[in-house]
């Protein structure tokens, strides 16, 4: 599926790629179990809500990773799998089911059934923000509950190995069984032994020792009583099912690090006793006004908030990669927008200055591109070259425009679009851009759409137009458009 997504005109030298690897704590050459095909898994959302623009940074990595792999001659096998239960609230396999929060939130009764149809929402509602995104779609989803038979199975392997305990609240994973838990992080388990981590639980051993079943009356029979695989198991089995015992890149977000992945380490190894993952690689954080975002904190913000200001997933996402992936960066509207500004100058320059007519690239921009991005994907450094290329008065602007359409093929921000489309996104501008009154406008238009009055909702949209203003309906809200 990936012969087309590199031009054939683009001359990239195949060079190594160089990464941290978080297990290691160092930069490695990459070298894939097989010559040919990467396998790559990502950690995926939990889909009781919609994914805020924390988690969607993992994504964008990712798609980065996936890309810069692929560009230097891989085949990549991809999976991201969709939590729809099992989830604790809690690290300490306690507090409630996230999917059950949702369903709670949403006035929808407590029933496998009622389970599958709000993660249906949300599993649709995340897809669009990939898309939006530009985020290449994996070669399987693997939803967690269609994988139960796979969990099962995992965990009575652990079971019969004689790795686990079972309490009156489910089965754990005994790590005093696996002498190398916690060697991701280099997790120091004597201060785990004081309940600094997690909530007190005491027929577990020791406080890391982890849920593989959790016993409730709503889940799937079992020979440890009706219940639900632990959230960790689940990401074990989905990776095994679909990729194999060994895969080369897993990714997550560096809060996944103590606990989730230490946790896929033990069970997987102890279960096959292969290697599970050759390189760990995990993002930082975003925070907004320095905090971390989370929706226990009540601070997220989402693709649909983003719109709703006017900007797009090409915002977001050239925003993002302005930044390396393993410093955590700090949230602003005002960063946000003068990401928005330079990027529409970016455009601008294909579409009216080099009027989409290109060359052959600059392979001298490309190596210098081409070797940031293979040195542990450094999508900044990718996009000060790509200015240099920019402001360079020696180059042709046709030599300009083939680099930038080269460039995107890895970056994505939205240079190669559609002519037509890339000068109508162009068009588009922040809620904070807007004059009061035409704002005031939209505010009763939406108001008046979410009450479904329908006549009074197409009347004040004729009004915006003729004040010279379009109003488009997308799934994250309304899309501003002057003309």
């Amino acid at each position: 599926m990936f012969s087309n997504l590199f031009s054939k005109k683009t001359p990239v030298t195949i060079r190594d790629i160089k990464l941290y690897n978080t297990e290691s704590k160092q930069i490695e050459v990459f070298s894939p179990f097989d010559d040919k095909e990467v396998k790559m898994y990502s950690c995926g959302p939990t889909v009781y809500d919609y994914a805020h623009i924390g988690n969607l940074r993992s994504y964008v990595f990712a798609d980065i990773v996936k890309r810069v792999i692929i560009r230097n001659g891989f085949m990549v096998k991809h999976t991201i799998n969709l939590t729809d239960f099992g989830h604790l609230s809690d690290d300490g396999d306690a507090g409630e089911d996230k999917m059950t929060k949702g369903l709670k939130r949403e006035g929808l009764p407590i029933t496998l059934e009622a389970m599958r149809q709000l993660s249906d929402r949300y599993i649709k509602a995340f897809k669009d923000d990939m898309d939006e995104l530009h985020i290449l779609e994996p070669e399987k989803w693997a939803r967690a509950s269609d994988y139960i038979k796979k969990q099962i199975s995992l965990v009575k392997t652990l079971d019969e190995k004689g790795l686990t305990y079972e309490t009156s609240d489910g089965l754990y994973f005994d790590i005093a069984k696996f002498p190398k838990y916690g060697r991701l992080g280099n997790i120091n388990l004597n201060k785990l032994k004081s309940g600094a981590r997690v909530e007190v639980n005491n027929e577990k051993r020791h406080p890391a020792d982890f849920a593989l079943w959790k016993k409730s009356e709503l889940g799937w029979e079992s020979s440890w009583g009706k219940g639900f695989p632990g959230w960790h198991i689940e990401c074990s089995a989905m990776a095994m099912a679909t990729l194999g015992k060994q895969i080369d890149i897993h990714t997550g977000g560096i809060d996944h690090i103590p606990i989730h992945h230490n946790a896929e380490i033990a069970q997987s190894e102890a279960a096959t006793g292969k290697t599970f993952v050759k390189y760990w690689l995990h993002n930082a954080f975003i925070t907004i006004d320095n905090t971390k975002v989370s929706k226990s904190l009540g601070n997220t913000i989402t693709m649909r908030h983003l719109m709703d200001r006017g900007f797009t997933g090409d915002d977001y996402r050239y925003w993002l990669l302005t930044a390396h992936y393993r410093s955590q960066v700090n949230f602003s509207w005002d960063a946000l927008k003068a990401a928005k500004q330079a990027l529409f100058r970016l455009k601008r320059y294909v579409y009216e200055e080099f009027k989409q007519k290109t060359a052959t690239p600059s392979k001298e921009y490309l190596d210098k591109f081409d070797d940031c991005l293979a040195n542990d994907f450094d999508t900044a450094g990718a996009i000060a070259v790509m200015w240099d290329m920019v402001n360079d008065k020696n180059l042709d602007n046709k030599v300009k425009c083939g680099t930038l359409m080269s460039m995107d093929e890895v970056l994505d921000i939205g240079l190669s679009d559609d002519l037509t489309d890339g000068v109508r996104s162009l068009g588009v501008i922040s809620t904070d851009e807007l004059p009061e009154e035409i704002q005031k406008l939209i505010d009763g238009r939406e108001a008046a759409r979410i009450a479904r009055n329908w006549e009074m909702a197409d009347a004040l949209r004729d009004k915006l137009k003729l004040e010279g203003y379009e109003l488009e309906d997308t799934a994250h809200g309304p899309k501003v458009t002057k003309f």
